[in-house]
Order: C-alpha cells, then sequence, then structure tokens
C-alpha cells in the first residue's frame, strides 16, 4: 500500500518524531518534511536529536545548538547533549545555592560535577530540551519535526517524560509527607525547628511561600508540569506522529518492528512508514549482481508488506546521488507526496 495520504498527514500534526535504525535517511526524510511544510507556508522547526548531527550537511549549512533560518519559514536547530547537560547542571547549581549556606557552595559543585557523569544524566537534560522544544509547537512554530537518534535512543527518549513524570510525583509525595510530620513534632514542642546548616532542604516546619521548601516544591512542580505536558503532547494522535524510516534490507527491518513494538507498549503507535532507496524500476538490469540484488529486495517488501500490514506507507526510490541541498530535498519532499 502506498499513499501520499500519510504524508499529508504528517503535514497537518503539529509534531512529528522520525526514527528508524540508524542510515536509514532519517535525517534526509526529516529534512525534507519540514521543507515541504515550510513551503506549504507552515512556520516549521526541524530538531536534530542525534549526535552523529548531520542536518546540517544536508542543507549545505553550518547549523550548531542554536536556531539557524535554513529557508522561509524553516528553522533549523541541532541540539548538543553534552552542551545541554553542562547548561542543565549550571542551573541546578545556581538554584541550589540560593538555598544554602555560602559555606556548602564548594560542596554543592562538587556533588553536581559527579552527578554530570552519572548514566542517564546527558539523557534527562536532553529529554527536559526535547519537552521545552515540544511546548513551542502550536504556539512559535505550527510544525516541529523531530530527527531522531537511531531507534534505542529513540524508545527511551520517548519513555523517560513518563518515567520521570513518576519519580517526581513519587518524590512530592515523599516531601509532603515529611513536611506534614515536620509540622507535627514542632506544635508537639511547641516551636519550630530548623534543620542545621548543613542540611540543604529539610526545614521541619510550615514553609512559608519564600522558603528554601516552598521554592524547591515550586522548582519541582514546574519541572513536573513540563514532563507531564510532554508526555500529554505524545500521546497525542491528532497532534503527534512517529514516522518510521525503513531500508528494504533484513538488519532494517528488524529493528523497525522491535520500534514498533516497544512504542506499542508505551500507547505510541507508528503513524506511517518511509521505505527508503527502493531500487527504481527504470534502472538498467547488468547482470546476476543486479537481478540478485533486485530479487533479494522483492523478498524484503513483501516481508515489509507482512510485518507491517496496516501502516500507510511512502516507498522513495534509490537515487543516484546524495541528497544534499535545497533542491534535493524538495525533490524528496515531492516524492514524499506524489504517490
Amino acid at each position: 500500500m502506498t499513499t501520499s495520504a500519510a504524508a499529508d498527514g504528517l503535514l497537518a500534526r503539529r509534531i512529528v518524531f522520525v526514527g528508524g535504525k540508524g542510515g536509514v535517511g532519517k535525517t534526509t526524510t526529516a529534512a525534507a518534511l519540514a521543507l515541504v511544510a515550510a513551503e506549504r507556508g507552515r512556520r516549521c522547526l526541524v530538531v536534530s536529536t542525534d549526535p552523529a548531527h548531520s542536518l546540517g550537511d544536508i542543507f549545505e549549512r553550518s547549523i550548531g545548538d542554536a536556531k539557524t533560518t535554513l529557508a522561509p519559514n524553516l528553522t533549523g536547530l541541532e541540539i548538543d547533549p553534552d552542551r545541554v547537560a553542562a547548561a542543565h547542571i549550571a542551573t541546578v547549581k545556581e538554584r541550589m545555592k540560593t538555598l544554602v549556606h555560602p559555606r556548602l557552595y564548594d560542596e554543592v559543585d562538587r556533588q553536581l560535577d559527579l552527578a554530570a557523569h552519572a548514566p542517564g544524566a546527558t539523557e534527562a537534560a536532553l529529554v527536559e530540551r526535547v519537552a521545552e522544544l515540544m511546548a513551542l509547537a502550536g504556539e512559535r512554530y505550527d510544525l516541529v519535526v523531530f530527527d531522531t537518534a537511531p531507534s534505542g535512543h529513540t524508545v527511551r527518549l520517548l519513555s523517560l517524560p513518563e518515567v520521570m513524570s513518576a519519580w517526581m510525583d513519587g518524590l512530592l509525595r515523599h516531601r509532603e509527607r515529611s513536611s506534614r510530620l515536620g509540622a507535627m513534632l514542632g506544635h508537639l514542642g511547641g516551636e519550630r525547628r530548623q534543620g542545621d546548616e548543613l542540611s540543604l532542604i529539610d526545614q521541619r516546619a510550615d514553609h512559608p511561600r519564600d522558603s528554601p521548601e516552598a521554592r524547591i516544591n515550586e522548582v519541582l512542580q514546574a519541572r513536573r508540569r513540563k514532563f507531564l505536558v510532554a508526555r500529554e503532547r505524545l500521546l497525542d494522535a491528532t497532534g503527534t506522529a512517529f514516522l518510521l524510516v525503513v531500508n528494504p534490507d533484513r538488519l532494517s527491518i528488524l529493528e523497525s518492528r522491535r520500534v514498533v513494538d516497544t512504542l506499542a507498549r508505551f500507547d505510541l503507535p507508528v503513524s506511517s512508514l518511509v521505505v527508503n532507496r527502493v531500487l527504481p524500476d527504470t534502472a538498467d538490469a547488468a547482470g546476476p549482481f543486479v537481478d540478485a540484488r533486485r530479487a533479494q529486495e522483492r523478498a524484503h517488501l513483501q516481508e515489509i508488506d507482512e510485518v507491517f500490514p496496516t501502516l500507510p506507507r511512502t516507498v522513495i526510490p534509490l537515487r543516484p546521488d546524495d541528497v544534499h541541498g535545497v533542491d534535493a530535498l524538495r525533490a524528496v519532499g515531492a516524492q514524499l507526496l506524489s504517490h
């Protein structure tokens, strides 16, 4: 089944994630989709979250970790995970130092510098940045297209908002219970008791609005709201789509099948499929090698039909040259919409 309805439907969304196995053509697909949307008058932001950025190479522009105009209505951004993590840690340091005694500043620096190297720290900072960019969809931009890292990274990226929201719910409930217990002890003792200066946040009392405890609670609640909004948008099938790019080869199909199954467990169905780099019918047969390749490809295309029977798809032929520059991307975009 081949249809342009899949691509047209994607252009009507506010957020599109483009994913798949590394090397299948995700960046090209994301860039072409974003360019088509921009040329149809939609304000579009295309974002690369893959550490091995190639978005700038395709547009033949230096992009980097700052919003860059690529064409009318089209802005590009390449997220640097390490830079995002460093900025996140710096922000946390600044906030913490407003809550503790100055003699603890060195300890705050030491602990957070260690936290920066903890497993998952970079991903946590990255998903917060993605959540912030998702919030721009429908406000500053009509469409935000994410060129995601290879599939395993994508799955973690899409599941982290739910995981972190659950973690914060537990943390806030724990802090609320601690606050109530502290208040009860204070009333029993006839006076308020305050944590010593080596304690960062454990003031056992009813907390005034400007107290460190209240400010920490406010920060946690704000981050919780941010991730909950991201989760709601991810689960909104009318506004968010996941586009899977697959090549007609065994490893790509296996990886794509795992992605579809894993996303389904998070109630994140794949919206459509791009079958990329298919040998064109006009390609000349040049002997046993090409014949063997065609036979293998036909088998893989049949497997794609069997493995993904309900997914709308668009077939993009293999090009004789590399895709780079606006003209080449416009041609790919036309193919996305032409079937």
